[in-house]
This record gives structure tokens, C-alpha cells and sequence, in this order.
């Protein structure tokens, strides 16, 4: 056990927390949470023994062991990677040694001898504790975690320095799971984690036989793997019972009730001093007075801090593409002799939210690279619609901003109509605040860069967006600004993320990538990953639909009717209504709101283009409006079908409640 006792910590002048009370208790597992800068990862340094308290103290169980992961910095050498990770079990490897050596010895002793004796009785302990440590599967171990987080059985023998930041951080959290701390701090450790590698990781610390303190900005990793939540706020620390989701509504059950503490205490302040500036000048009332004087002094005033304000940021909404946005035929891509896709075939339609999936090398980047146009494929083509304009987000977004530009009159020019209290507002939920806009971008890190490109995207998108990768370096509330945004967009988006309650959130599709071939599969990430499951136990031909063809049809109405229970053309599972999944429901409901907003918008640009067709310009120009009208009816058909269905399912839903 691990216990903190009327704790705190400064920062400088400023005071992170103070009396901080907390029993660390085995087994525990616990995410640590606040707002940037309130201190969470020096309290993780302080638990890790790497920064004393200013105040109070720390005491722990003997011998108990911590791990601790930092967010960045570690850089390991002189070893292979597997070589590496089994110096973790530097004791257990000379245990085994000495085991040897006494076998040896006990071939060659006298076996009426007490030399003999003593060294039997040696082996025999040491034997029995090597067996209960596993010591004999050492190996395994390290090639099973390995293999966990991403590295394959070529990468086992490469000298560790020469893996970039990220993958040295693997290898550090490779040797943490492997040594089995009774406690692992670990902040941040799906940073640099892929969505696979991320799952793997969930599944070990459900296993994990001790406990373990997280943070980290991933909502679901959260979720699946923390049953306590330890939050820093208003300089204290306070503890709720479950995972990240009930915090959040216990947050809002204690905020509530601190409020109303706060106005009755005013009541009672208010009460005191009007009595006492009453009275003051009354000898008669001069005792009642100094009462109230001390009464007043007593008490502890009741404090509410600021709230970062919620910013709901949306998109200028760019012109409308055609219905087919984009389309690839026989699409491949080699690099050299090494085939990284080959014979890819879909379309995406207009409105579609597509993650795209698979493992690290697999091909998603390549992929994006290909529908933007940065690259050229090897075989076959891509082709963009009618009025499609896309926009690329890459890893390395910051490498095309201007550095000498301030960051303030940058995404100014960009967003011209925009006005400026509203850009500064957007740019502080990007974690830029105060006079950190008149930056140039040049002195920003690689990461602060990103984040800004991405920020900067937001007040100007193309009708195709290309996002790779754009959950990276954002914390909880730039995600969901970033996730609201996207979420009533009218363009269509195509993304990489590792972050999964952004993509169960966002996605209509998912696109896997593996094995040099691309598959379709309707709905988000968690109807992907029942797909995933029903095919390994070998019944995926009945369990979801797949579009590596051309698509013909609305991805928002079959996930609809599967909810629905629709399950076949003969009917089956009409009669067997499915509750959604909040998450679904969510979307659905958001969906409803931003196709009211749209088909006003669709009829209004009918009616001015049939206004337009009552003038003759040329018959080229006719031609155009005349395509046009046909593209926005259809259009207007399909959002008006597609809302009536899913309030039918939402109905439904209320029906069920």
C-alpha cells in the first residue's frame, strides 16, 4: 500500500494541491485526472519517488516495488531489444545460473557428505522458487509482450537505439509489464500505442495481478481499464467510485452540490455582515456584534473555481460534392519489390465518415497518400467527383506552415470572416492561450505545430477532408471540439486515429487495411470488431454487410436497418428489435439534427438553381445547372428517406425505454 497524507505541491509560486489525502490500496486500478497544469504528472513523479512533497508526507509498504512509465524522454542502448527486456530478470537469470552450477557440483560431491547435503538442499530451494517465479518460460514471456506491442520477431535482435522516441517508449513499457511492479505508474502510455497495440494493452492489464495508476487522454482505454478515479481539482484531490464515464456524471452530482453549499454560505456571510455594519455603531448591540465578527472570521469560505468554458465550434460549411466522391479501381502501390497494396477496390460516397484500420505498416497512410493525390499508384487509378476538393492532414502537417507567421494573423488570413475573439477561443480548446497567439509557429514544437495545422483546418475545410493521425498531441477537450465539429461537417471525412471513442463516435465505415487488400464494413469501430469476432469463430458471412464494390446505397441506412434487426432479405430478425449501444444512439441523434439543418439548405439550393436554369447563358452552362438540379434532388431524397428512418429507429428506441 501506498498513502499520501495532508499532501501538497507547488510549482513555483503557484500551488498544484494541497491536503491531499490518498490510500493506494493493492489491486487498485486508477486513473488520475484534471485539467492541463494541475499537476498529475508531478504527483505521478512524486509516487514514483522522483519529487519530494513540499508538504505532508508519503509512506509505502516495505518492499513494495513501483514501475513508472514517463510520458517521453527514455532512450535506451548498448542492447538488443530482447536483450533488453530480459534484463529485467537479471536476478531470476542468475538464480538460473547458480542452479546450474550446483547441478554440477552435486555430480561431483560426496553424496554421504554434509558438503553434498547443504548443496542439495540449495538446489532444491532454489529450484522450487525458479518454477514459482516462471522461471523457465522467461523467453515466452518476453516474446509474448513483444509481440503485444507491436515488435516483430525481425525487430528482436535490432540494437535498440536504433528504434525512433516512440518505439524506445514500447520498449521501456515492454519492461515494465515484464518486471510486474505491485504498482505501475504509467502516464500517457498510449501515446505512441497504434489502435491494435492499444487493445493488446487493455486486454494484459485486465490480467494485470497488482495495481496500477493511469493517465491518459484516451476516453475508452479509461473505461475498459480503471474501477477508481482520483481527480485533481480545485487544488484537492478527489476520489470517485468506477470508471471514467461515472466519474463524469459524479463530477457533475458533486459540482452541483458544491455550488449549492457556495450560495448558502453566501446567504449566511451576507446575513452576518449586514447585521454587523447594522450594529457596529451601537453600544448596546457591541457583544452581539463581536459575535458575529468572530462567527464570520470562523468560517472557511467555500471556493469555485473557473470552469474552462465548452466550446461547440462548427465548420464553415464547404460547397456540396457530387453523390460519388471518390473512386478506386484496381488501386495498387509497390515501393520497389515490396507490394503494399495491390487490386484495391470501393467507392466513398458523399456524407460518409470512413476510419481506416489495420496494423502499424499495413498501409493506411500510404492509402490516404494515394486518395489525395501526394502520391502516384503503381497500378490501377483514383478518381474524385463532381466538385470534390480535398484537404490533407498528415502526421507532419506542421511542415508546410509559414514559421515567420504569427500564429494569431495566420489562421486569421485563413479564416478571414471569422471573427477573432471567436479564432482565440478555438485555439485555447488547442491548448493555445494568452499571448501563446502571437507565437511565431516557427518556435512551436513539432507537436504544438500539429496541433495548430489542425486548428487551422478547422475554420476552412475542403468538402473531402484526409485526416491522418489527428487525435495526436490533443487532450480530452480539443478531441471533443474536434469530434463535434466533424460530427455535423457536410463534407465527408476519411481518418486514421488510434483513439477508439473517437472513431466509435465518428465512423459510419470502417476500411481495413491488411494484407495488401482493402475491405468495407459498415458501421464503426465496435461493429467492426463484432465482425472481427464472429469471422474468427468462423459465421462472418452472416454477421455484417460488406461494400468493396461501388457503393449504391446510404451506409447510415444500413446500420439503421441491422439495428432494427433486419437481418436478411427473408425477414429473420424482424421480430427481434436490438437496443443500441449509447454511443450509436448518440450518433444517430446527431445525425437527425444536422439533416434538419441540411435538406432547408438542399431545397433552397434547388430552388435557385432551377431560378438560374430560367436564364439561357450557353448550353454548356445549361447542361451544368441541368446536372446540378438532378445531383441536389437526389441528394434532397435520399437525406429526406435517410432522416425518416432513423427517427423511426430513434422511436423506436423511446419505445423500448
Amino acid at each position: 500500500m501506498l498513502s499520501l497524507q495532508n499532501a501538497g505541491k507547488r510549482f513555483g509560486p503557484r500551488v498544484l494541491f494541497l491536503e491531499a489525502n490518498w490510500l493506494i490500496r493493492a489491486r487498485e486500478k486508477t486513473a488520475l485526472v484534471g485539467a492541463n497544469g494541475t499537476g498529475k504528472s508531478t504527483l505521478m513523479k512524486v509516487l514514483a519517488g522522483l519529487e519530494t512533497l513540499d508538504y505532508g508526507s508519503l509512506q509505502q509498504t516495505r518492499g513494495m516495488s513501483i514501475g513508472y512509465l514517463p510520458q517521453e524522454g527514455l532512450q535506451l542502448t548498448g542492447r538488443t531489444v530482447f536483450e533488453e527486456c530480459l534484463s529485467v530478470f537479471d536476478e531470476l537469470r542468475e538464480m538460473e545460473q547458480e542452479i546450474e552450477r550446483l547441478g554440477g557440483q552435486l555430480s561431483e560431491l560426496d553424496h554421504e557428505g554434509q558438503e553434498y547435503e547443504a548443496a542439495a538442499e540449495r538446489y532444491s530451494m532454489l529450484q522450487e522458487r525458479f518454477h514459482a517465479l516462471d522461471g523457465y518460460a522467461l523467453d515466452a514471456q518476453v516474446g509474448g509482450v513483444l509481440t503485444g506491442l507491436g515488435f516483430g520477431k525481425e525487430d528482436w535482435g535490432r540494437q535498440t537505439d536504433e528504434f525512433s522516441g516512440g518505439w524506445q517508449m514500447r520498449i521501456a513499457l515492454a519492461k515494465l509489464l515484464l518486471a510486474k511492479p505491485n504498482l505501475l505508474l504509467l502516464d500517457e502510455p498510449t501515446n505512441h500505442l497504434d489502435l491494435e497495440t492499444r487493445n493488446w494493452l487493455e486486454d494484459y492489464l485486465h490480467g494485470y495481478p497488482f495495481g496500477y495508476i493511469l493517465i491518459s487522454h484516451d476516453r475508452y482505454f479509461l473505461d475498459v481499464t480503471i474501477d477508481r478515479t482520483v481527480e485533481i481539482w480545485n487544488k484537492r484531490l478527489t476520489i470517485y467510485q468506477g470508471n471514467y464515464s461515472k466519474y463524469l456524471s459524479q463530477k457533475d452530482e458533486r459540482r452541483a452540490q458544491l455550488q449549492a453549499a457556495y450560495r448558502n454560505q453566501r446567504i449566511q456571510i451576507e446575513h452576518l455582515e449586514a447585521f454587523i455594519n447594522r450594529f457596529r455603531a451601537q453600544a448596546t448591540k457591541a457583544k452581539q456584534v463581536q459575535s458575529r465578527i468572530k462567527e464570520l472570521e470562523k468560517i472557511e469560505r467555500i471556493e469555485i473555481p473557473e470552469e474552462e468554458p465548452v466550446i461547440h465550434f462548427k465548420f464553415p460549411q464547404p460547397p456540396p460534392s457530387g453523390r460519388m466522391v471518390v473512386e478506386a479501381e484496381g488501386l495498387g502501390k509497390s515501393y520497389g519489390a515490396k507490394k503494399v497494396l495491390e487490386g484495391v477496390r470501393f467507392g466513398i460516397e458523399r456524407g460518409d465518415r470512413v476510419a481506416l484500420v489495420g496494423v502499424n505498416g499495413a498501409g493506411k497512410s500510404t492509402l490516404i497518400k494515394l486518395l489525395t493525390g501526394d502520391e502516384a499508384p503503381t497500378a490501377g487509378r483514383v478518381k474524385l467527383g463532381h466538385n470534390v476538393v480535398s484537404e490533407y492532414f498528415a502526421q507532419d502537417q506542421y511542415k508546410v506552415l509559414d514559421g515567420d507567421s504569427r500564429m494569431l494573423d495566420d489562421i486569421s488570413r485563413a479564416a478571414v470572416k471569422v471573427p477573432e475573439v471567436e479564432l482565440r477561443s478555438l485555439l485555447g480548446c488547442f491548448l493555445f492561450s494568452g499571448d501563446d497567439v502571437f507565437k511565431p509557429l516557427g518556435v512551436l514544437s513539432g507537436g504544438e505545430r500539429n496541433r495548430y495545422a489542425l486548428a487551422r483546418i478547422l475554420v476552412s475545410p475542403s468538402n473531402f477532408l484526409l485526416l491522418d493521425e489527428p487525435t495526436n498531441h490533443l487532450d480530452m477537450r480539443a478531441k471533443d471540439v474536434l469530434l463535434d465539429a466533424l460530427a455535423v461537417f457536410s463534407g465527408t471525412v476519411v481518418f486514421v486515429s488510434h483513439d477508439r471513442y473517437f472513431i466509435d463516435r465518428l465512423a459510419t465505415r470502417v476500411l481495413e487495411v491488411e494484407g495488401g487488400t482493402v475491405t468495407s464494413h459498415e458501421g464503426n469501430y465496435e461493429d467492426y470488431l463484432r465482425w472481427k469476432e464472429a469471422q474468427a469463430a468462423g459465421g462472418a458471412a452472416e454477421s455484417a454487410p460488406k461494400r468493396s464494390e461501388v457503393p449504391t446505397f446510404s451506409p447510415i441506412k444500413e446500420s439503421v436497418a441491422a439495428a432494427n434487426g433486419d437481418e436478411g432479405e427473408n425477414g429473420e430478425g424482424k421480430d427481434r428489435p436490438r437496443r443500441l449501444n449509447p454511443i450509436k444512439q448518440k450518433q444517430i441523434e446527431e445525425r437527425c439534427a444536422f439533416l434538419e439543418e441540411e435538406v432547408p439548405r438542399v431545397e433552397a439550393s434547388i430552388a435557385h438553381t432551377e431560378e438560374q436554369l430560367g436564364v439561357y447563358v450557353s448550353a454548356e452552362e445549361t447542361k451544368r445547372l441541368t446536372t446540378l438540379a438532378e445531383e441536389l434532388r437526389e441528394q434532397l431524397s435520399t437525406q429526406t428517406g435517410e432522416w425518416e428512418e432513423l427517427m423511426a429507429q430513434l422511436d423506436g428506441q423511446a419505445a423500448m425505454s
